[in-house]
């Protein structure tokens, strides 16, 4: 087992020669006859578990060495014990100011000396060892919160390319969606109306939920969903319930979770289920319309949650400047033609604006490679 190492800081050869004969059979002890000398020591990283020093020294005294070993935030955990003569005039309460924990008087009484030692190095390996396990709690929630991160990221790819699996329109389009969702989102905040609300937590929300945004069409029958031509008026009808479909999926899971977690739930500490709400205002709200004229649910205006408005907009983006069996995509020009012709009636006049500033980085998106 390793020796405790102790250093003595005394100017008097007596003082040294006495603590080390007494001390060295069970400690690691170096002996110093100033501060100066200790200090010198310290910062070449012979850091000692605990100090014997002497008050009342020639040029730097105690008190000067122990304000300065205080300094380095690294030694604050170094216990530091002052020795003193009986007769000595001394600042007990200074010396406790500056960060000493005990005194012990001269002439030396053997005993009284080893029990002081070694109450203080019991103190300080229990100080350590919590220091320690705090710095283990924190690394391993830290790892958690990373694990768990990742497995929430590749559940929602995971839906994603079931989504994908089964409607070949939405190849590579949910992950584009996604980044278009993000640019915009990004812009808004610089918006007054939007900021407060619009943090970079929320809109990290929003853009994660964002792939999940046609999920609900897992639901809807291949006959309608794989159709290379246009919908008719019944099977569009059909189509339209996907919003549903997936808000209803999405709202039923967060309800059984809630209920399984009970106590949880009641102190509002699932915090994780937030991305599934903003999933769920998305999927169910990415169709309606500004104007009122939309679907599922008719809303209008501010009615609608930001993220679904958001949504709207790079979701018809992608839409139209992609092939599709039923239609060629549109020139990048038409596109945004369109969306501005839209302003105010099918999108919100505030994420157009925040569109038509990021036109240059929405066409960057759309030329990326998949990947």
């Amino acid at each position: 087992m390793k020796k405790h190492e102790i250093s003595i800081v005394d100017d008097e050869p007596i003082n040294l020669m006495i603590l080390k004969k007494l001390l060295s059979p069970s400690f690691l002890v170096r002996a110093y006859k100033s501060g100066e000398e200790l200090l010198r020591a310290v910062n070449k990283d012979l850091k000692p578990d605990l100090v014997l020093m002497d008050i009342m020294m020639p040029g730097m005294d105690g008190y000067e060495t122990l304000s300065e070993l205080r300094k380095d935030p690294e030694n604050l955990g170094i216990p530091v014990i002052y020795i003193s003569s009986l007769d000595s005039l001394i600042d007990e309460e200074k010396g406790f100011r500056l960060g000493a924990v005990d005194y012990i008087t001269k002439p030396f009484r053997p005993g009284i000396v080893l029990a002081r030692v070694n109450a203080h190095l019991e103190l300080k390996q229990a100080r350590d060892r919590l220091k320690n396990q705090n710095k283990w709690l924190e690394a391993e929630v830290k790892r958690r919160m990373v694990e768990n991160q990742l497995i929430q990221d590749t559940t929602l790819n995971v839906f994603a390319e079931l989504v994908e699996t089964r409607d070949n329109d939405t190849a590579n389009h949910v992950m584009r969606t996604q980044h278009y969702v993000r640019i915009i989102a990004k812009r808004l905040q610089k918006n007054e109306k939007f900021k407060s609300y619009l943090r970079d937590d929320v809109i990290e929300r929003i853009s994660k939920a964002a792939p999940l945004h046609d999920i609900g069409k897992i639901g809807i029958p291949d006959a309608i969903l794989l159709k290379p031509g246009k919908l008719n008026f019944e099977e569009f009808e059909v189509m339209k319930t996907h919003c549903k479909i997936g808000g209803n999926a999405i709202r039923l899971a967060i309800n059984k979770t809630l209920a399984v977690n009970k106590t949880e739930a009641e102190q509002g500490e699932i915090t994780a289920l937030s991305f599934l709400e903003e999933a769920e205002k998305i999927m169910n709200y990415h169709h309606e319309r500004w104007d009122g004229k939309g679907y599922p649910e008719e809303l209008y205006g501010n009615e609608i949650p930001i993220s679904a408005r958001i949504m709207a907009l790079a979701d018809v983006f992608d839409a139209l400047t992609t092939v599709r069996p039923y239609k060629k995509a549109w020139s990048m020009d038409s596109v945004v033609d369109y969306i501005i012709e839209q302003k105010g009636m099918q999108f919100d006049p505030d994420v157009v604006e925040a569109f038509e500033i990021e036109i240059e980085a929405f066409r960057q998106v759309m030329h990326q490679e998949p990947e």
